[in-house]
This record gives structure tokens, C-alpha cells and sequence, in this order.
């Protein structure tokens, strides 16, 4: 399949292109019905003649150019209708019957109860692109974008997503008049799913009841499955939290495809060099180190300890507390005894082969570096927060 996209260079544009690459080059194999051959970039810097050969070669055109911030009102209509006009004029020219998208917005939806240049001219190309199907007997899908976000958005243009992650991460200031105000936003990864899923013959219809996209087998539109829901301050509240982990170790909740979740990895694509990598406070004595790496609030938190040859560590039991061991370097032996008992548990543990130790409830345990000359590394994962005013934590030693 040779696959037109227009506004190839754009936010949309690059994220999509990318995916693409990746399946056609089988770096991506989770899409093994879908094969790529050609991907015909088109921007506003290419010639008319690219325009012309891939209008008369593709299998598949997504249109994702159009104009978003121009100098004057009538351009939004030059550029988003009239380029619309001339891509399906040239694919008429050529007789290409090839399935057609149409990246349109919202906006559109908002025509007669808020007019706008940005909005009439989105509703334009759909009617135009509407009318092509019908004269052409061509696949046409239409979709009305939300606010998106994610990677490679261009901050201080037309996301308020961008400029917060930007400004953020930066140490800039945003503004935000009132935090109540709700957006509905796209993540860019479910849009390029959903692009992929078009390109398979599986898009999602819909329609729109007032503003709220409602999905149905037959809608006239299409729609990402998937959007949030989130107000201002929510996002404002979120990038603060993400900004301070590095201070704190504190890992916010990021549940399985939450906003939060694609909102933190927008966040880290726009930090600066010097905030990619953030130092850790290592406790460091005669016996080795040990450093917090991160923490979390319903999920304990994980820790490295590093012993020197001949070192005991540990000596201490927990009421409820509990952890798990695990040596990725060196060797070592760990042991446990239960409160009360003379039965030892031993465990030899070794880098060369990874395991997990639990450390239980009510028994005193310890870690031993057996090495003469190598240092002992040990992941430790604990199953609450270490908190001074009530450490859990009492020295006893096992033999």
C-alpha cells in the first residue's frame, strides 16, 4: 500500500509518519496484515510535481495539512479548503479512487452557535470532501479532531497542553484565567491508531449529539475512540507533580492508558538537556551505600544498596513491613529468623543468577557480602514508605 500524507511535517504529520516507518520497516510488528510500501510526504515546501505523482501512485491518502495560526482571517479558507479543493482535484485528474481522510476539528461541530474563520473553513473541506464521495463513489472518513497533544506539539501555537509541558519543564510561567475551564484532548498516539486502524479497513464511525461525539457502526464521521475529559487545573496540577519527582522520588499514579500516563510522557519530551538526568542522595559510610530511587504512594518504594566485601548489613526485623532482595551484582547470603525461633533460613544469593527474596514479617534479616574483593549490589523494594515517626524497623540479629 503507498500511502499519501499531506502536512507531513506538522505535529499530526510527523507522529504518523514515524509509526508508518516503523511497520513498513518491521521495527513494528504488531500490524502483520498491514504492508507499507511507499510513504509519500507532502508539505508546504514540496513541489507540485511530488503533489501530482503521488495523487496518480497512492493506495491511501491522508490529508493532514491545513492552517492553524495565519497572518490574515481569509487564509484559513485558502489553506484549509482550497489545498482541499486541489488534492482532490488532482487525484480526480488521474482517476484514483483511493480511500481519502480528512483531518478536520471540533470547530466544525460549533458552526451556527459560534462561527469562526478556523471553523467555517473545516466545515467547507468536510462538505467538499462529503460531496467527492458521493460524486466519485470513493471512501471518504472525516474526522473531527479534538484539542491533541503529545510529543513534538509546538509549544506557544495553538495547544495549551504544549505551552504548560513546555513552560513547565522549562521553568517558565504559564497562565491559566480559570482552572475550572474542561477540554477534551487527544493523545497523539490514539489518533496514530487510530489512522492505522483506518488504513486496516477498521475505523470508528460517529456522530455528534451537540458537541459530544458519540460512537455508532454507521455515523456520517469518524472518531478516535478514545479522549479525556480534563480541566485546566487538573493538567496544571498533574505537570507540577511531574516536575517535582525528581526532588521528591515520588512517582504520581499513572493507571494503564490514564491521562495522566500520556500526559507525563508529553511532559518529558520537552525537558531541557540539563533536566534529563537529576542526581540521588546517596547515604554512603564505611560499609557501602544506600540510595532511595524512587517512591510511590501506594506502591512502596525501591532502593539500591551497595555493600563492600565482608560487610553485614541488615540485623533488623518488621512488624508489618516487607521487601523483596534482589542481587544483580556480586554475591552474597541472606538470612532470616523468624522472632522467637533458633531456625535460620539461608539464602546465597548471586548477579549470576537474579532472584527475588522476600524479606517476611517478623523475622529479622540480614544480607551478607561473601566476596573478598567485589562489591554487593541489591535492588531492595519496600511495600510502604519509610516514614521516621514510625520506621517499623527493629535491630536484632540473626545469629
Amino acid at each position: 500500500m503507498n500511502i499519501l500524507i499531506t502536512g507531513a511535517k506538522g505535529f499530526v504529520g510527523k507522529n504518523l509518519t514515524e509509526a508508518l516507518k516503523c511497520i513498513r520497516d518491521g521495527k513494528d510488528k504488531t500490524h502483520p496484515g498491514l504492508e507499507i510500501g511507499e510513504l509519500y510526504l507532502y508539505d508546504i515546501d514540496s513541489t507540485a510535481e511530488e503533489l501530482e505523482y503521488a495523487c496518480k501512485n497512492a493506495d491511501f491518502v491522508i490529508n493532514m495539512a491545513g492552517v492553524n495560526r495565519p497572518q490574515t482571517p481569509e487564509e484559513f479558507m485558502q489553506g484549509n479548503f482550497g489545498f482541499a479543493s486541489k488534492l482532490l482535484d488532482t487525484l480526480k485528474k488521474y482517476g484514483n479512487k483511493a480511500p481519502v481522510v480528512l483531518s478536520s476539528s471540533i470547530q466544525a461541530t460549533l458552526i451556527g452557535r459560534y462561527d469562526s474563520e478556523y471553523g467555517r473553513s473545516k466545515k467547507a473541506g468536510e462538505e467538499l470532501f462529503f460531496q467527492y464521495a458521493q460524486d466519485e463513489n470513493v471512501k471518504v472518513l472525516v474526522y473531527r479532531f479534538p484539542n491533541l497533544f503529545g510529543k513534538w506539539c509546538r509549544p506557544n501555537y495553538n495547544s495549551a497542553v504544549a505551552t504548560f509541558c513546555n513552560n513547565i519543564a522549562n521553568d517558565l510561567p504559564i497562565t491559566v484565567n480559570d482552572p475550572s475551564v474542561q477540554l477534551e484532548l487527544l493523545y497523539i498516539d490514539d489518533l496514530v491508531d487510530e489512522m492505522i486502524a483506518a488504513l486496516e479497513g477498521k475505523e470508528h464511525h460517529c456522530e455528534f449529539d451537540g458537541i459530544e461525539t458519540v460512537l455508532t457502526e454507521d455515523g456520517r464521521y469518524c472518531a478516535a475512540p478514545i479522549s479525556h475529559h480534563v480541566t485546566l487545573g487538573e493538567i496544571v496540577d498533574l505537570l507540577e507533580s511531574f516536575k517535582n519527582q525528581p526532588s521528591t522520588l515520588v512517582m504520581p499514579e499513572i493507571p494503564h492508558n490514564s491521562f495522566a500516563k500520556k500526559l507525563y510522557s508529553t511532559y518529558l519530551s520537552y525537558l531541557p538537556k540539563e533536566k534529563v538526568s537529576f542526581p540521588l542522595k546517596m547515604n554512603v559510610d564505611a560499609r557501602g551505600s544506600f540510595t532511595e530511587l524512587l517512591r510511590s504512594e501506594k506502591c512502596g518504594q525501591i532502593s539500591v544498596n551497595i555493600s563492600k566485601p565482608g560487610i553485614t548489613k541488615g540485623q533488623h526485623w518488621h512488624h508489618t513491613k516487607w521487601e523483596f532482595f534482589i542481587v544483580v551484582a556480586g554475591h552474597g547470603l541472606i538470612q532470616m529468623r523468624k522472632i522467637g525461633s533458633e531456625e535460620v533460613l539461608n539464602f546465597e544469593v548471586s548477579g549470576e543468577k537474579i532472584e527475588a527474596i522476600h524479606m517476611l514479617p517478623g523475622y529479622t534479616h540480614n544480607i551478607i557480602n561473601l566476596s573478598d574483593t567485589e562489591d554487593l549490589v541489591t535492588v531492595m523494594w519496600a511495600n510502604e514508605l519509610f516514614d521516621p515517626k514510625k520506621p517499623d524497623t527493629f535491630f536484632e540479629v540473626v545469629e
